[in-house]
């Protein structure tokens, strides 16, 4: 269980919060605004009002005290920078930030961002690679070159097993997990039979599993 300090709780915020409440730890919410705080109660430990630029209220915080502290500020960017740095001033183990461009990254990174979050531009390239083929469930990009993706079993490898198809020798794409019914199983052997109506987790070159998946 860790101890999180959430910073912002508009909409992005909120969903935050949600999920960290879901993964059982404990949840700090700030926000200027009432009603957002009002909003979120249910799904954390604790809540206050306030100014996050402040230093004095940030200070009572106990800043050192949570393992991360999350800045989700979307409506003005310069009170992000000023509590980003003022909880870096403060002890902050580690601060996420979250930024809308290249430019407010720089920034943040340079003022005590640890990390920086691009919940738009992240949300956008899960988009465009989701809606291009019926095939593709979901997806996840680990870098420049290799994503994860969750796809539809093709027909023709319909009762087959992994080592027949053999697509980490052929495209040099690794098999993690098979997923029937909602549940995974992360327990894929060379002998494991594939199913059509299931969904395969997949780790490869992005162009890798265009060309294999024919998407």
């Amino acid at each position: 269980m860790k101890s999180v300090l959430l910073i912002g709780v508009g909409r992005f915020g909120r969903h935050i919060a949600l999920k960290l409440n879901d993964l059982n730890h404990q949840v700090m919410a700030i926000d200027h605004n009432e009603e957002r705080i009002d909003a979120v109660l249910p799904f954390v430990t604790n809540a206050q009002i306030g100014d996050s630029t402040n230093k004095d209220f940030l200070s009572g915080l106990g800043i050192r005290n949570f393992d991360a502290c999350i800045v989700t500020i979307g409506d003005n960017f310069q009170n992000s920078l000023e509590t980003t740095s003022l909880l870096k001033e403060l002890g902050a183990r580690k601060v996420f930030a979250r930024a809308s461009r290249g430019l407010q990254e720089k920034f943040l990174l340079r003022n005590g961002a640890d990390e920086v979050i691009y919940p738009e531009k992240q949300l956008a390239a899960w988009t465009a690679i989701r809606c291009t083929s019926d095939h593709i469930l979901d997806y996840v990009e680990l870098d420049s070159q290799y994503s994860i993706f969750e796809l539809s079993i093709p027909p023709e490898w319909d009762g087959k097993t992994v080592v027949q198809i053999d697509i980490r020798k052929k495209y040099h794409i690794n098999i993690l997990g098979i997923r029937e019914n909602g549940n995974l199983n992360m327990a894929v052997t060379p002998d494991t039979v594939l199913k059509s109506g299931r969904s395969i987790l997949v780790l490869g070159q992005s162009r890798a599993v265009q060309k294999c998946f024919h998407l």
